[in-house]
């Protein structure tokens, strides 16, 4: 039944400074609708997961965390240094591949993941 995702929706305070920290940090070009369209690569997908209200995977007052795929954690780590954005949660290697959070201007952590081939 369901393709896909159609979109992920979130309200912000600051709707042009976050926009502009996602179009330089993350090198999403969110343009003049607010929106931009990821298409995914062949042999990636989306993960849908959920957490128990008490898990501590990351905070509980956070609802809801973005997990990017990257090309490569060591190059995405190098741009991020460069522009001065501090990690949340350094590298970690796991099974499925290298992880490392960073938060966006208004506190959401984000997850990036390059996944094991």
């Amino acid at each position: 039944m369901i393709k896909g995702f159609g979109g992920i929706f979130w309200r912000t305070k600051n709707l042009e400074a976050v926009k502009k920290w996602y179009n330089d940090v993350l090198k999403l070009e969110i343009g003049d609708w607010n929106m931009t369209i990821i298409k995914p690569e062949a042999g990636h997908e989306t993960i849908f997961t959920l957490f128990a209200e008490e898990n501590d995977y990351f905070p509980t007052e956070q609802q809801v965390m973005l997990n990017f795929q990257v090309h490569s954690l060591d190059e995405t780590l190098k741009h991020l240094e460069q522009l001065g954005v501090p990690l949340a949660k350094k590298e970690e290697v796991h099974g499925y591949g290298k992880f490392a959070w960073i938060e966006d201007p208004e506190g959401r952590l984000i997850e990036l993941w390059e996944k094991n081939e």
